[in-house]
């Protein structure tokens, strides 16, 4: 069976620091559990981890994926997958994140798949998100994703504007138009400079008709753990 092809710049400086804290993460699992796997470079290591000590240890749980690209990598791991009906609360949802501030709420869809991030980090008992330090900011300021329903999209492009926001429609890389997430919708990235309040401004965007979710993490972090790959 042919390899998925994980595209990584192992010269990265940040590449041994991501490794280092999916493997943290990984190694937080126990016998028996049901982790949520999210999607990107910095968990990409944490199934493989995951996927090792399978092997070695005779590990036995199930993953419980957030995108199509996840659940490929898991399967090639060995990790058996499973969903939310069967295991609606896993004991833990493994995670990355574009941005994290000091009080642990982050900024996440650089992949697109933060609206099945969100559901599975709100089901999971523990939500660990791993990072390296370029992550650590002292304030939320990245372009914020949204998915958004395909008939809602030119309202709610307009909506965000009459936010304050400066809404795009992400389009695709080796294919004309814009990005399809996994749930079949457009994802929009809505820049907003230094957000003050990033629970206010996630309930305002989810509060827009057409919205099915947006990029801010800011409800979860009393069971939120932040691993910082390079740093004890």
């Amino acid at each position: 069976m042919p390899r998925l092809t994980y595209e990584m710049d192992m010269n990265d400086p940040a590449a041994d620091a991501k490794r280092e804290a999916g493997v943290r993460a990984a190694d937080l699992v126990t016998d028996g559990m049901v982790v949520g796997l999210g999607t990107g470079s910095t968990v990409f290591f944490a199934i493989e981890r995951l996927g090792e000590r399978i092997q070695t240890e005779g590990l036995h749980i199930f993953g419980v994926p957030t995108s199509n690209q996840t659940a490929m990598r898991a399967e090639e791991c060995g990790i058996p997958l499973v969903t939310l009906m069967l295991y609606p609360e896993p004991d833990l949802a493994i995670d990355g994140a574009d941005q994290v501030d000091p009080w642990k709420r982050m900024i996440k869809g650089r992949g697109a798949a933060h609206l099945r991030e969100k559901v599975v980090a709100n089901a999971a008992k523990q939500f660990v998100g791993v990072i390296d330090a370029c992550k650590e900011v002292s304030c939320l300021d990245a372009a914020v994703p949204i998915e958004v329903l395909p008939f809602a999209c030119g309202n709610v492009l307009h909506r965000l504007q009459e936010m304050g926001g400066r809404p795009t429609i992400r389009n695709g890389v080796k294919k004309d138009g814009p990005i399809i997430s996994d749930n079949g919708n457009y994802v929009i990235d809505c820049a907003f400079g230094d957000i003050a309040d990033p629970a206010a401004l996630e309930v305002m965007i989810n509060n827009i008709p057409g919205v099915l979710g947006n990029g801010i993490f800011a409800r979860f972090t009393e069971k939120t753990v932040v691993i910082v790959g390079g740093r004890k």
